[in-house]
């Protein structure tokens, strides 16, 4: 292929394609959305960033306006900012709708706002819907194109108000017959439920949704245009293309775009015709060189950071975001359903929901954000990951799991966040064991004490018995002692009884003589004595 080949055909990646663009894709979408606004149906597009909602709009906004239908379109983005104020925005939204419809003058639309000095902003809001949009406008069908909604789920106040205004405008059509020429579509990176927050208020639960898939190859037909020259069946180098891609509009135009240019030689490579059969084969390597590698460095437009920025920016929920997409890229078949989680995973546009099922949405994503990518997440997310990922290949490995002070730490650093369920069942089976270790350990702790209780009932019931003994013998020694003194005592009262009487004996004998002997007096002074 030459390299001073000039491509006909222009690509287009990122923004909203300009209405005669000629890499527009028309998809089903835009019939369904357009057949639905022409009948007055509220409708909303909720998808993931870079699908094409922008450009939709614009196609759709163009067909209406052919139609005879006055239109006006708002990009959220350019009224809402950090610091603004209820009343500003309602201004800042009254005066863009002013604007797209092009009813005149500024001048006239301050004059009319002196008249809303003291009434509420919503209440402004639709007073400016019938005095001047349902009363100045021919009678016709009228749309609203409200872009970005999702930026104003960031503003600094509620917006449950205005959207249950939009709700009002749909239910009163029953009352009032003019509310049924108008009709509003809502675009954005949104689900129904984020619209209206408020637990105690009606929830968004209007309108028609309208979803927005990827290229179909008969849908992406005229992208073939671009890549004539550049193989014998350029379509053959489509459907390579669309393999990688899924049809996600953006990356499919961006790899549409790279290949024209490497072929044409503005980009270093082969610049060859591709071979019939090697389609895949040149389709492969261009992915890999100039989207996969590096892919960060080379995310221009950006876009796969974009996609990654919406996994991680709320790292309360990052695990749990992770930890399910985790399961599908290990291959887990997992039915679709309303949970928060698989709700974040489509919106990032990471997820497509096909057959009830959920699925990656193209290779991509797939080898960009893999088991070694998410792996790095979750290791520099979690405190415990080296732990739990030993632990998730041999679950009876119970050395792995967590105990003590780094389960509480674990513990703490969960409390407010929403973990995947492998988290869960670690934390859970780290929990069971401390508990377990915990009650074995109190078991030892109960059985040593009541070990050393017995050791030293033990030992006190020896010394009771040695005191026991030493009493005994004490009382047994005293009992002798006594017996023996009371023994002497005895003798000792004997023998000086004895005494006693050999002197009363001896005196009456000498008392006697000396009485014989005539000795009278004397005898009987010895018998008194």
């Amino acid at each position: 292929m030459p390299s001073n080949l000039e491509p006909s055909y222009e690509y287009q990646v990122g923004g909203s394609l300009r209405i005669s663009a000629p890499s527009y894709i028309n998809r089903q979408t835009d019939d369904e959305l357009y057949q639905a606004l022409r009948a007055g149906e509220f409708c909303y597009v909720f998808n993931s960033r870079q699908m094409g909602k922008s450009s939709l709009r614009v196609q759709v906004k163009h067909r209406l306006e052919r139609d005879g239908v006055r239109c006006s379109s708002v990009d959220m983005t350019s009224i809402g900012s950090d610091s603004i104020t209820p009343e500003q925005w309602y201004r800042s939204l009254i005066a863009a709708v002013w604007r797209g419809f092009d009813f005149g003058k500024p001048n006239d639309l301050k004059t009319w706002w002196q008249t809303q000095e003291a009434v509420p902003s919503v209440q402004s809001l639709q007073s400016f819907l019938e005095e001047l949009v349902l009363k100045q406008l021919p009678d016709g069908p009228i749309a609203i194109f409200i872009d970005e909604i999702d930026s104003l789920l960031s503003l600094p106040f509620g917006m449950d108000d205005f959207f249950a205004f939009l709700r009002f405008c749909h239910n009163h059509r029953a009352e009032d017959l003019q509310y049924n020429r108008l009709t509003f579509a809502l675009f954005g990176v949104a689900t129904p439920s984020d619209l209206i927050q408020h637990h105690n208020r009606t929830p968004f639960n209007i309108g028609h949704p309208v979803e927005l898939c990827g290229f179909t190859l008969a849908e992406a037909a005229p992208l073939a245009e671009g890549l004539l020259g550049y193989a014998k069946d350029p379509t053959v180098l489509l459907q390579a293309i669309l393999n990688w891609t899924g049809g996600q509009p953006f990356l499919t135009q961006k790899l549409c775009q790279v290949l024209v240019k490497r072929c044409s030689g503005e980009i270093q490579g082969d610049c060859q015709l591709i071979l019939p059969g090697q389609e895949s084969q040149f389709v492969e390597q261009l992915v890999r060189s100039h989207v996969i590698e590096y892919w960060e460095q080379q995310d221009e437009p950006e876009h796969l950071r974009t996609v990654r920025d919406r996994l991680l920016y709320d790292e309360q929920n990052t695990g749990r975001l992770l930890g399910l997409y985790q399961r599908l890229l290990e291959g887990e078949t997992i039915l679709s359903d309303d949970s928060r989680e698989q709700t974040e995973l489509l919106l990032s546009g990471l997820l497509v929901r096909r057959e009830g099922m959920l699925q990656i949405k193209c290779p991509i994503y797939q080898a960009v954000f893999n088991l070694d990518w998410v792996q790095q997440k979750l290791t520099d997310l979690r405190p415990y990951a080296a732990m739990l990922n030993v632990w998730a290949k041999h679950p009876e490995d119970a050395s792995r799991l967590l105990r003590g002070q780094a389960l509480s730490e674990a513990q703490a650093w969960s409390q407010d966040k929403r973990l995947s369920n492998l988290d869960y069942q670690f934390l859970a089976a780290s929990e069971a064991l401390d508990r377990q270790v915990t009650q074995q350990a109190l078991e030892v702790a109960r059985t040593q004490e009541i070990t050393a209780r017995l050791a030293q009932q033990e030992k006190n019931n020896r010394q009771q018995r040695r005191l026991i003994i030493a009493l005994m013998s004490s009382l047994l020694i005293a009992l002798g002692l006594g017996i023996s003194s009371f023994i002497l005592y005895r003798r000792s009262i004997y023998s000086e009884k004895v005494a006693n009487l050999s002197t009363v004996d001896a005196l009456t004998k000498s008392a006697q003589a000396l009485y014989d002997s005539e000795q009278r007096l004397n005898g009987l002074v010895e018998a008194i004595r």
